[in-house]
């Protein structure tokens, strides 16, 4: 996995949530805090994605074969989405379910230390584990805000694992919320209610990874910044006038498929147009070195035709000009 994978955030936030889960495990045995248990699940859940992911990456290392030439890159979208449905079933379904049955026959706590405890010490570790990402996010995202970095990003691995050590932080707060109210009204139903907070916002967090990571299998686009850089390096104003229409798409994280009709002169030999395209690729790939596949296509560009727009039915997943009715 490349440096822009998170590969070290990755790491930091496996070893912190095996950690956490086992004390949080010894806690609800001494305890029989539902909020200990859910939290348990939770980072053992955690623990599981993170491991998909570094899975995922070594995966996506794969060369390309016969069956599937343009490689593996997409192994690690795949990987990031089934880390959206473990923390959905595992982690928030199953702290939904522990904390109605808290809520439905609640029972006083044990040895509140424990709890109190493991969660102060898991407060501290998932704080080392979140900084550890932010750190490697901002070397990343530049100007983008938070928001537009998770959606942004090509490589899913950074934002999972800020999304779910955010998680992991909230659900802290509200598993020790749920226990000190508990310890002070003396009313086991509160920490019935932290569990179920937290399983609410575990489910709220898996359905945005789901969202992005589908995107991404989906197949994204070059950012805007990107597709601006390749146009640019395309034209050279002499040979390659114009880019008539270019589509990219993202082959994996650090791959980039370019594929672009280009407008050439109408009484340029065959020898001179090749020799044009030759050096349009070699100026694509010094101004996004992502870009590893490229097709151009030359063309005579017509004003007329151009005039007409583009045609729906020439782009992938557009209407079939052979389906009933056209």
């Amino acid at each position: 996995m490349s440096a822009s994978g998170g590969t070290k955030a990755i790491v930091a936030a496996l070893g912190a949530n095996l950690a956490i889960a086992a004390a949080k495990f010894v806690a609800f045995a001494f305890s029989g805090s539902s909020s200990m248990l859910a939290e348990g699940v939770h980072s053992l859940a955690d623990s599981g994605n993170q491991f998909l992911l570094l899975l995922g990456g070594k995966k996506a290392q794969r060369e390309a074969t016969p069956q599937h030439p343009f490689g593996y890159g997409r192994e690690r979208y795949i990987y990031a989405f089934l880390v959206s449905i473990v923390l959905f079933s595992i982690g928030g379904m199953f702290a939904i379910y522990e904390g109605y049955e808290k809520i439905s026959h609640p029972h006083d706590l044990e040895h509140w230390y424990w709890p109190v405890g493991v969660l102060v010490f898991a407060i501290i570790a998932e704080s080392f584990s979140f900084r550890t990402a932010i750190k490697e996010s901002n070397a990343l995202r530049g100007k983008l805000s938070w928001k537009e970095f998770i959606r942004r990003a090509k490589a899913p691995e950074l934002p999972v694992v800020l999304l779910e050590d955010f998680g992991a932080l909230i659900g802290l707060v509200l598993a020790l919320g749920g226990v000190g109210l508990a310890l002070l009204t003396g009313d086991g139903v509160w920490d019935g209610i932290g569990t179920l907070c937290i399983g609410v916002l575990l489910v709220l967090i898996a359905l945005v990874l789901a969202v992005e990571t589908k995107s991404l299998l989906l197949g994204e686009a070059a950012g805007i910044e990107d597709v601006k850089k390749i146009e640019a390096a395309i034209v050279d104003g002499d040979t390659v006038t114009r880019v008539i229409h270019m589509r990219t798409l993202h082959l994996g994280p650090e791959e980039l498929l370019v594929a672009a009709k280009i407008a050439v002169q109408h009484d340029d030999t065959a020898a001179e147009i090749a020799t044009a395209i030759d050096a349009a690729e070699a100026r694509i790939r010094a101004a996004v070195p992502i870009a590893r596949v490229i097709y151009l296509e030359p063309d005579i560009y017509s004003e007329a035709e151009a005039a007409k727009g583009p045609d729906p039915s020439a782009t992938p997943g557009g209407p079939n000009p052979h389906a009933a009715g056209h």
